[in-house]
């Protein structure tokens, strides 16, 4: 008796533990299509009255199968995200999408996801692939990729993208792990936050001189979202 209580309680535990590590809550109804235009402020968004939901809360006419411009880009890929913010109908299901296209030698330059997994394939062209484990060992995980080919990301990890062919482009498409995952892309929040951070703290942080922190600074650190 006492090791079937043992195993309902361990069985218990871990349905707990497995809720509280999720991305994002479970829905408690079938849909709840998010208002965008409410005043109230709820962790995502409130939602609309179901008697006025339609299969338009559901679809983007978004045309990810059309190329993207990466010309525009510094780094040299565009990433076209499907979030909650674009499409209603995902408030809290805990999804979302993006196409990334990327230029020959092109990149999806270090970045972050705070809130979500993501699972990249890719569709064509060769990517050159990885994430870097946490502290303390900081241990690169990188693989190169082929059309078909499929990577995963943990969340909160650091991870890239980069298109190792001189002459052809790639694209990719990803799908994450939230409604609303947010990008933290490393070089722009470290150099291109607004006010920006001491240079006092970053010299000390890189180990360089505050001359080439001050020059990092002065770069046009852009966002590859459009």
């Amino acid at each position: 008796m006492a090791t079937s209580s043992y195993f309902l309680i361990s069985a218990l535990l871990a349905l707990v533990a497995s809720q509280v590590i999720a991305s994002d809550p479970s829905p408690l109804q079938d849909f709840c299509v998010a208002d965008l235009h409410s005043p109230v402020k709820v962790n995502g968004f409130v939602c609309k009255d179901p008697m006025a939901v339609c299969a338009d809360d559901f679809f983007k006419a978004a045309n990810l199968d059309k190329p993207r411009d990466t010309m525009k880009s510094k780094v040299g890929s565009n990433v076209t995200l499907i979030n909650v913010m674009q499409l209603p109908g995902l408030n809290t299901l805990g999804i979302s999408l993006a196409r990334i296209d990327y230029a020959p030698l092109g990149e999806n330059p270090p970045h972050t996801h705070p809130r979500a997994t993501e699972i990249l394939t890719v569709l064509e062209g060769t990517l050159y692939v990885g994430f870097v484990t946490s502290n303390p060992n900081n241990t690169l995980l990188a693989k190169v990729l082929n059309k078909g080919d499929v990577f995963v990301f943990p969340e909160g990890l650091i991870h890239f993208q980069f298109n190792p062919i001189h002459d052809k482009p790639a694209v990719a498409i990803a799908a994450l792990s939230s409604q609303n995952p947010g990008a933290i892309t490393i070089a722009n929040a470290v150099f291109g936050s607004k006010p920006p951070i001491s240079d006092d703290v970053l010299a000390k942080a890189f180990q360089v001189e505050k001359g080439t922190i001050d020059w990092l600074q002065a770069q046009f650190w852009e966002n590859n979202h459009y």
